[in-house]
């Protein structure tokens, strides 16, 4: 107010604003290699921005909604569905400074009103470990969503069932602003990462860039006013990911009958056991299911007869559970070169500033002995 009243132009800040203006290097998360510079435009994020809303109209009624944020806004999800959508539809903001400990989001999702929630898995999966959680139950929540990483089928079967409300996912990469596909508020499927918002293409390939056979899993491309102008100061990597207007997001994906699409996994995480592809989130999902299981996460080790072998590293939550035990589990639902042939029990898993498991960590950690 004080430079306004010394004669300050506001409209100053909007010389040279356009669609093709640079907006932000938008680092990624880094989880899988070295952290890149995506460069994304006003015109990226502003599309991704009416895309969301067009989606979400039907569940967010423009000044009524009240949205936890646990995310930092840095993070290109909480940064465009927490800060720039729910601001155009006039929601309240509760930002938490820190999500750790968890007990810091107890007034918030007690005693505030709150409609959403937007977290990854691994908030959903402690959050439901706390006892002040777990004795509430009058949650006000219209919806909670998914993105960031896999969300385990277990996690959000227990999550609907605690607080009484459905849980949505969505599927984006920092490279895209980040949303590429949400699930529909009036016809959920929860397992699936939704369709394609509006304005978006995508390509489901094999390693040649052909596309998959229906139903079949391959690389999911991406094509959209949302996807970036390219890395920063790395003509290299953004030859590697962008042709001929397609970005490879690297993850392996199918969809169905509906137009609903599927992650099966990373393409960078894939396990090759004795010729066979192993996708870790199956593994998870499996392991998850047990109740003595606090957090999972799979990668591959090195094995000089198989290749690979499936490695899994077990945060518990009931102390006396065994390797025995699990492998038990396992192979109840997996075929033999899925179940795991290595566990390693930990007290928590590597993970990034917005609670994503740091896979890269964890195979190394594998493959020493």
């Amino acid at each position: 107010q004080a430079r306004l009243a010394s004669g300050a132009d506001p409209l100053v800040y909007l010389a040279g604003a356009g669609h093709d203006r640079v907006a932000t290097l938008q680092y990624t998360g880094g989880t899988t290699g070295v952290s890149k510079g995506a460069v994304l435009t006003e015109g990226n994020l502003l599309a991704n921005v009416a895309q969301c809303i067009e989606v979400w109209k039907p569940g967010v009624i423009e000044g009524q909604e009240t949205v936890v944020t646990a995310l930092p806004l840095y993070h290109i999800f909480a940064f465009t569905a927490n800060l720039m959508v729910f601001f155009a539809f006039g929601g309240r903001n509760i930002l938490i400074p820190s999500p750790r400990p968890l007990a810091n989001l107890t007034q918030a999702l007690t005693t505030e009103g709150a409609t959403w929630l937007t977290g990854v898995n691994t908030l959903f999966a402690g959050l439901m470990h706390e006892p002040w959680f777990q004795q509430h139950t009058g949650f006000t929540l219209k919806g909670t969503v998914a993105g960031g990483m896999a969300l385990v089928p277990a996690v959000a079967e227990r999550w609907e069932g605690m607080t009484k409300t459905p849980m949505y996912q969505g599927y984006g990469l920092t490279e895209t602003s980040p949303v590429v596909s949400l699930v529909p508020f009036h016809r959920n499927k929860r397992d699936s990462i939704g369709v394609p918002v509006p304005g978006t293409d995508i390509r489901v390939v094999d390693a040649e860039w052909h596309d998959a056979a229906p139903g079949e899993p391959g690389e999911l491309l991406v094509r959209g006013p949302q996807v970036m102008r390219g890395y920063w100061q790395r003509p290299d990597e953004t030859a590697r990911v962008l042709k001929d207007g397609w970005l490879a997001t690297g993850d392996v994906a199918t969809v169905d009958d509906d137009g609903y699409v599927y992650i099966v996994d990373r393409k960078k995480d894939m396990i090759l056991v004795s010729g066979f592809n192993v996708y870790p989130n199956e593994v998870e999902a499996v392991l998850a299911a047990h109740p003595g299981v606090a957090e999972v996460a799979v990668v591959g080790a090195p094995d000089d007869t198989a290749g690979e072998l499936v490695c899994a590293f077990i945060v518990r939550k009931d102390p006396a559970l065994t390797e025995a035990v699990l492998k038990d589990h396992c192979r109840q639902s997996l075929t033999a070169y899925k179940v795991p042939k290595r566990f390693r029990f930990r007290d928590d898993l590597p993970k990034s500033p917005v609670g994503k498991v740091i896979r890269k960590d964890l195979r190394d950690l594998a493959a020493a002995p």
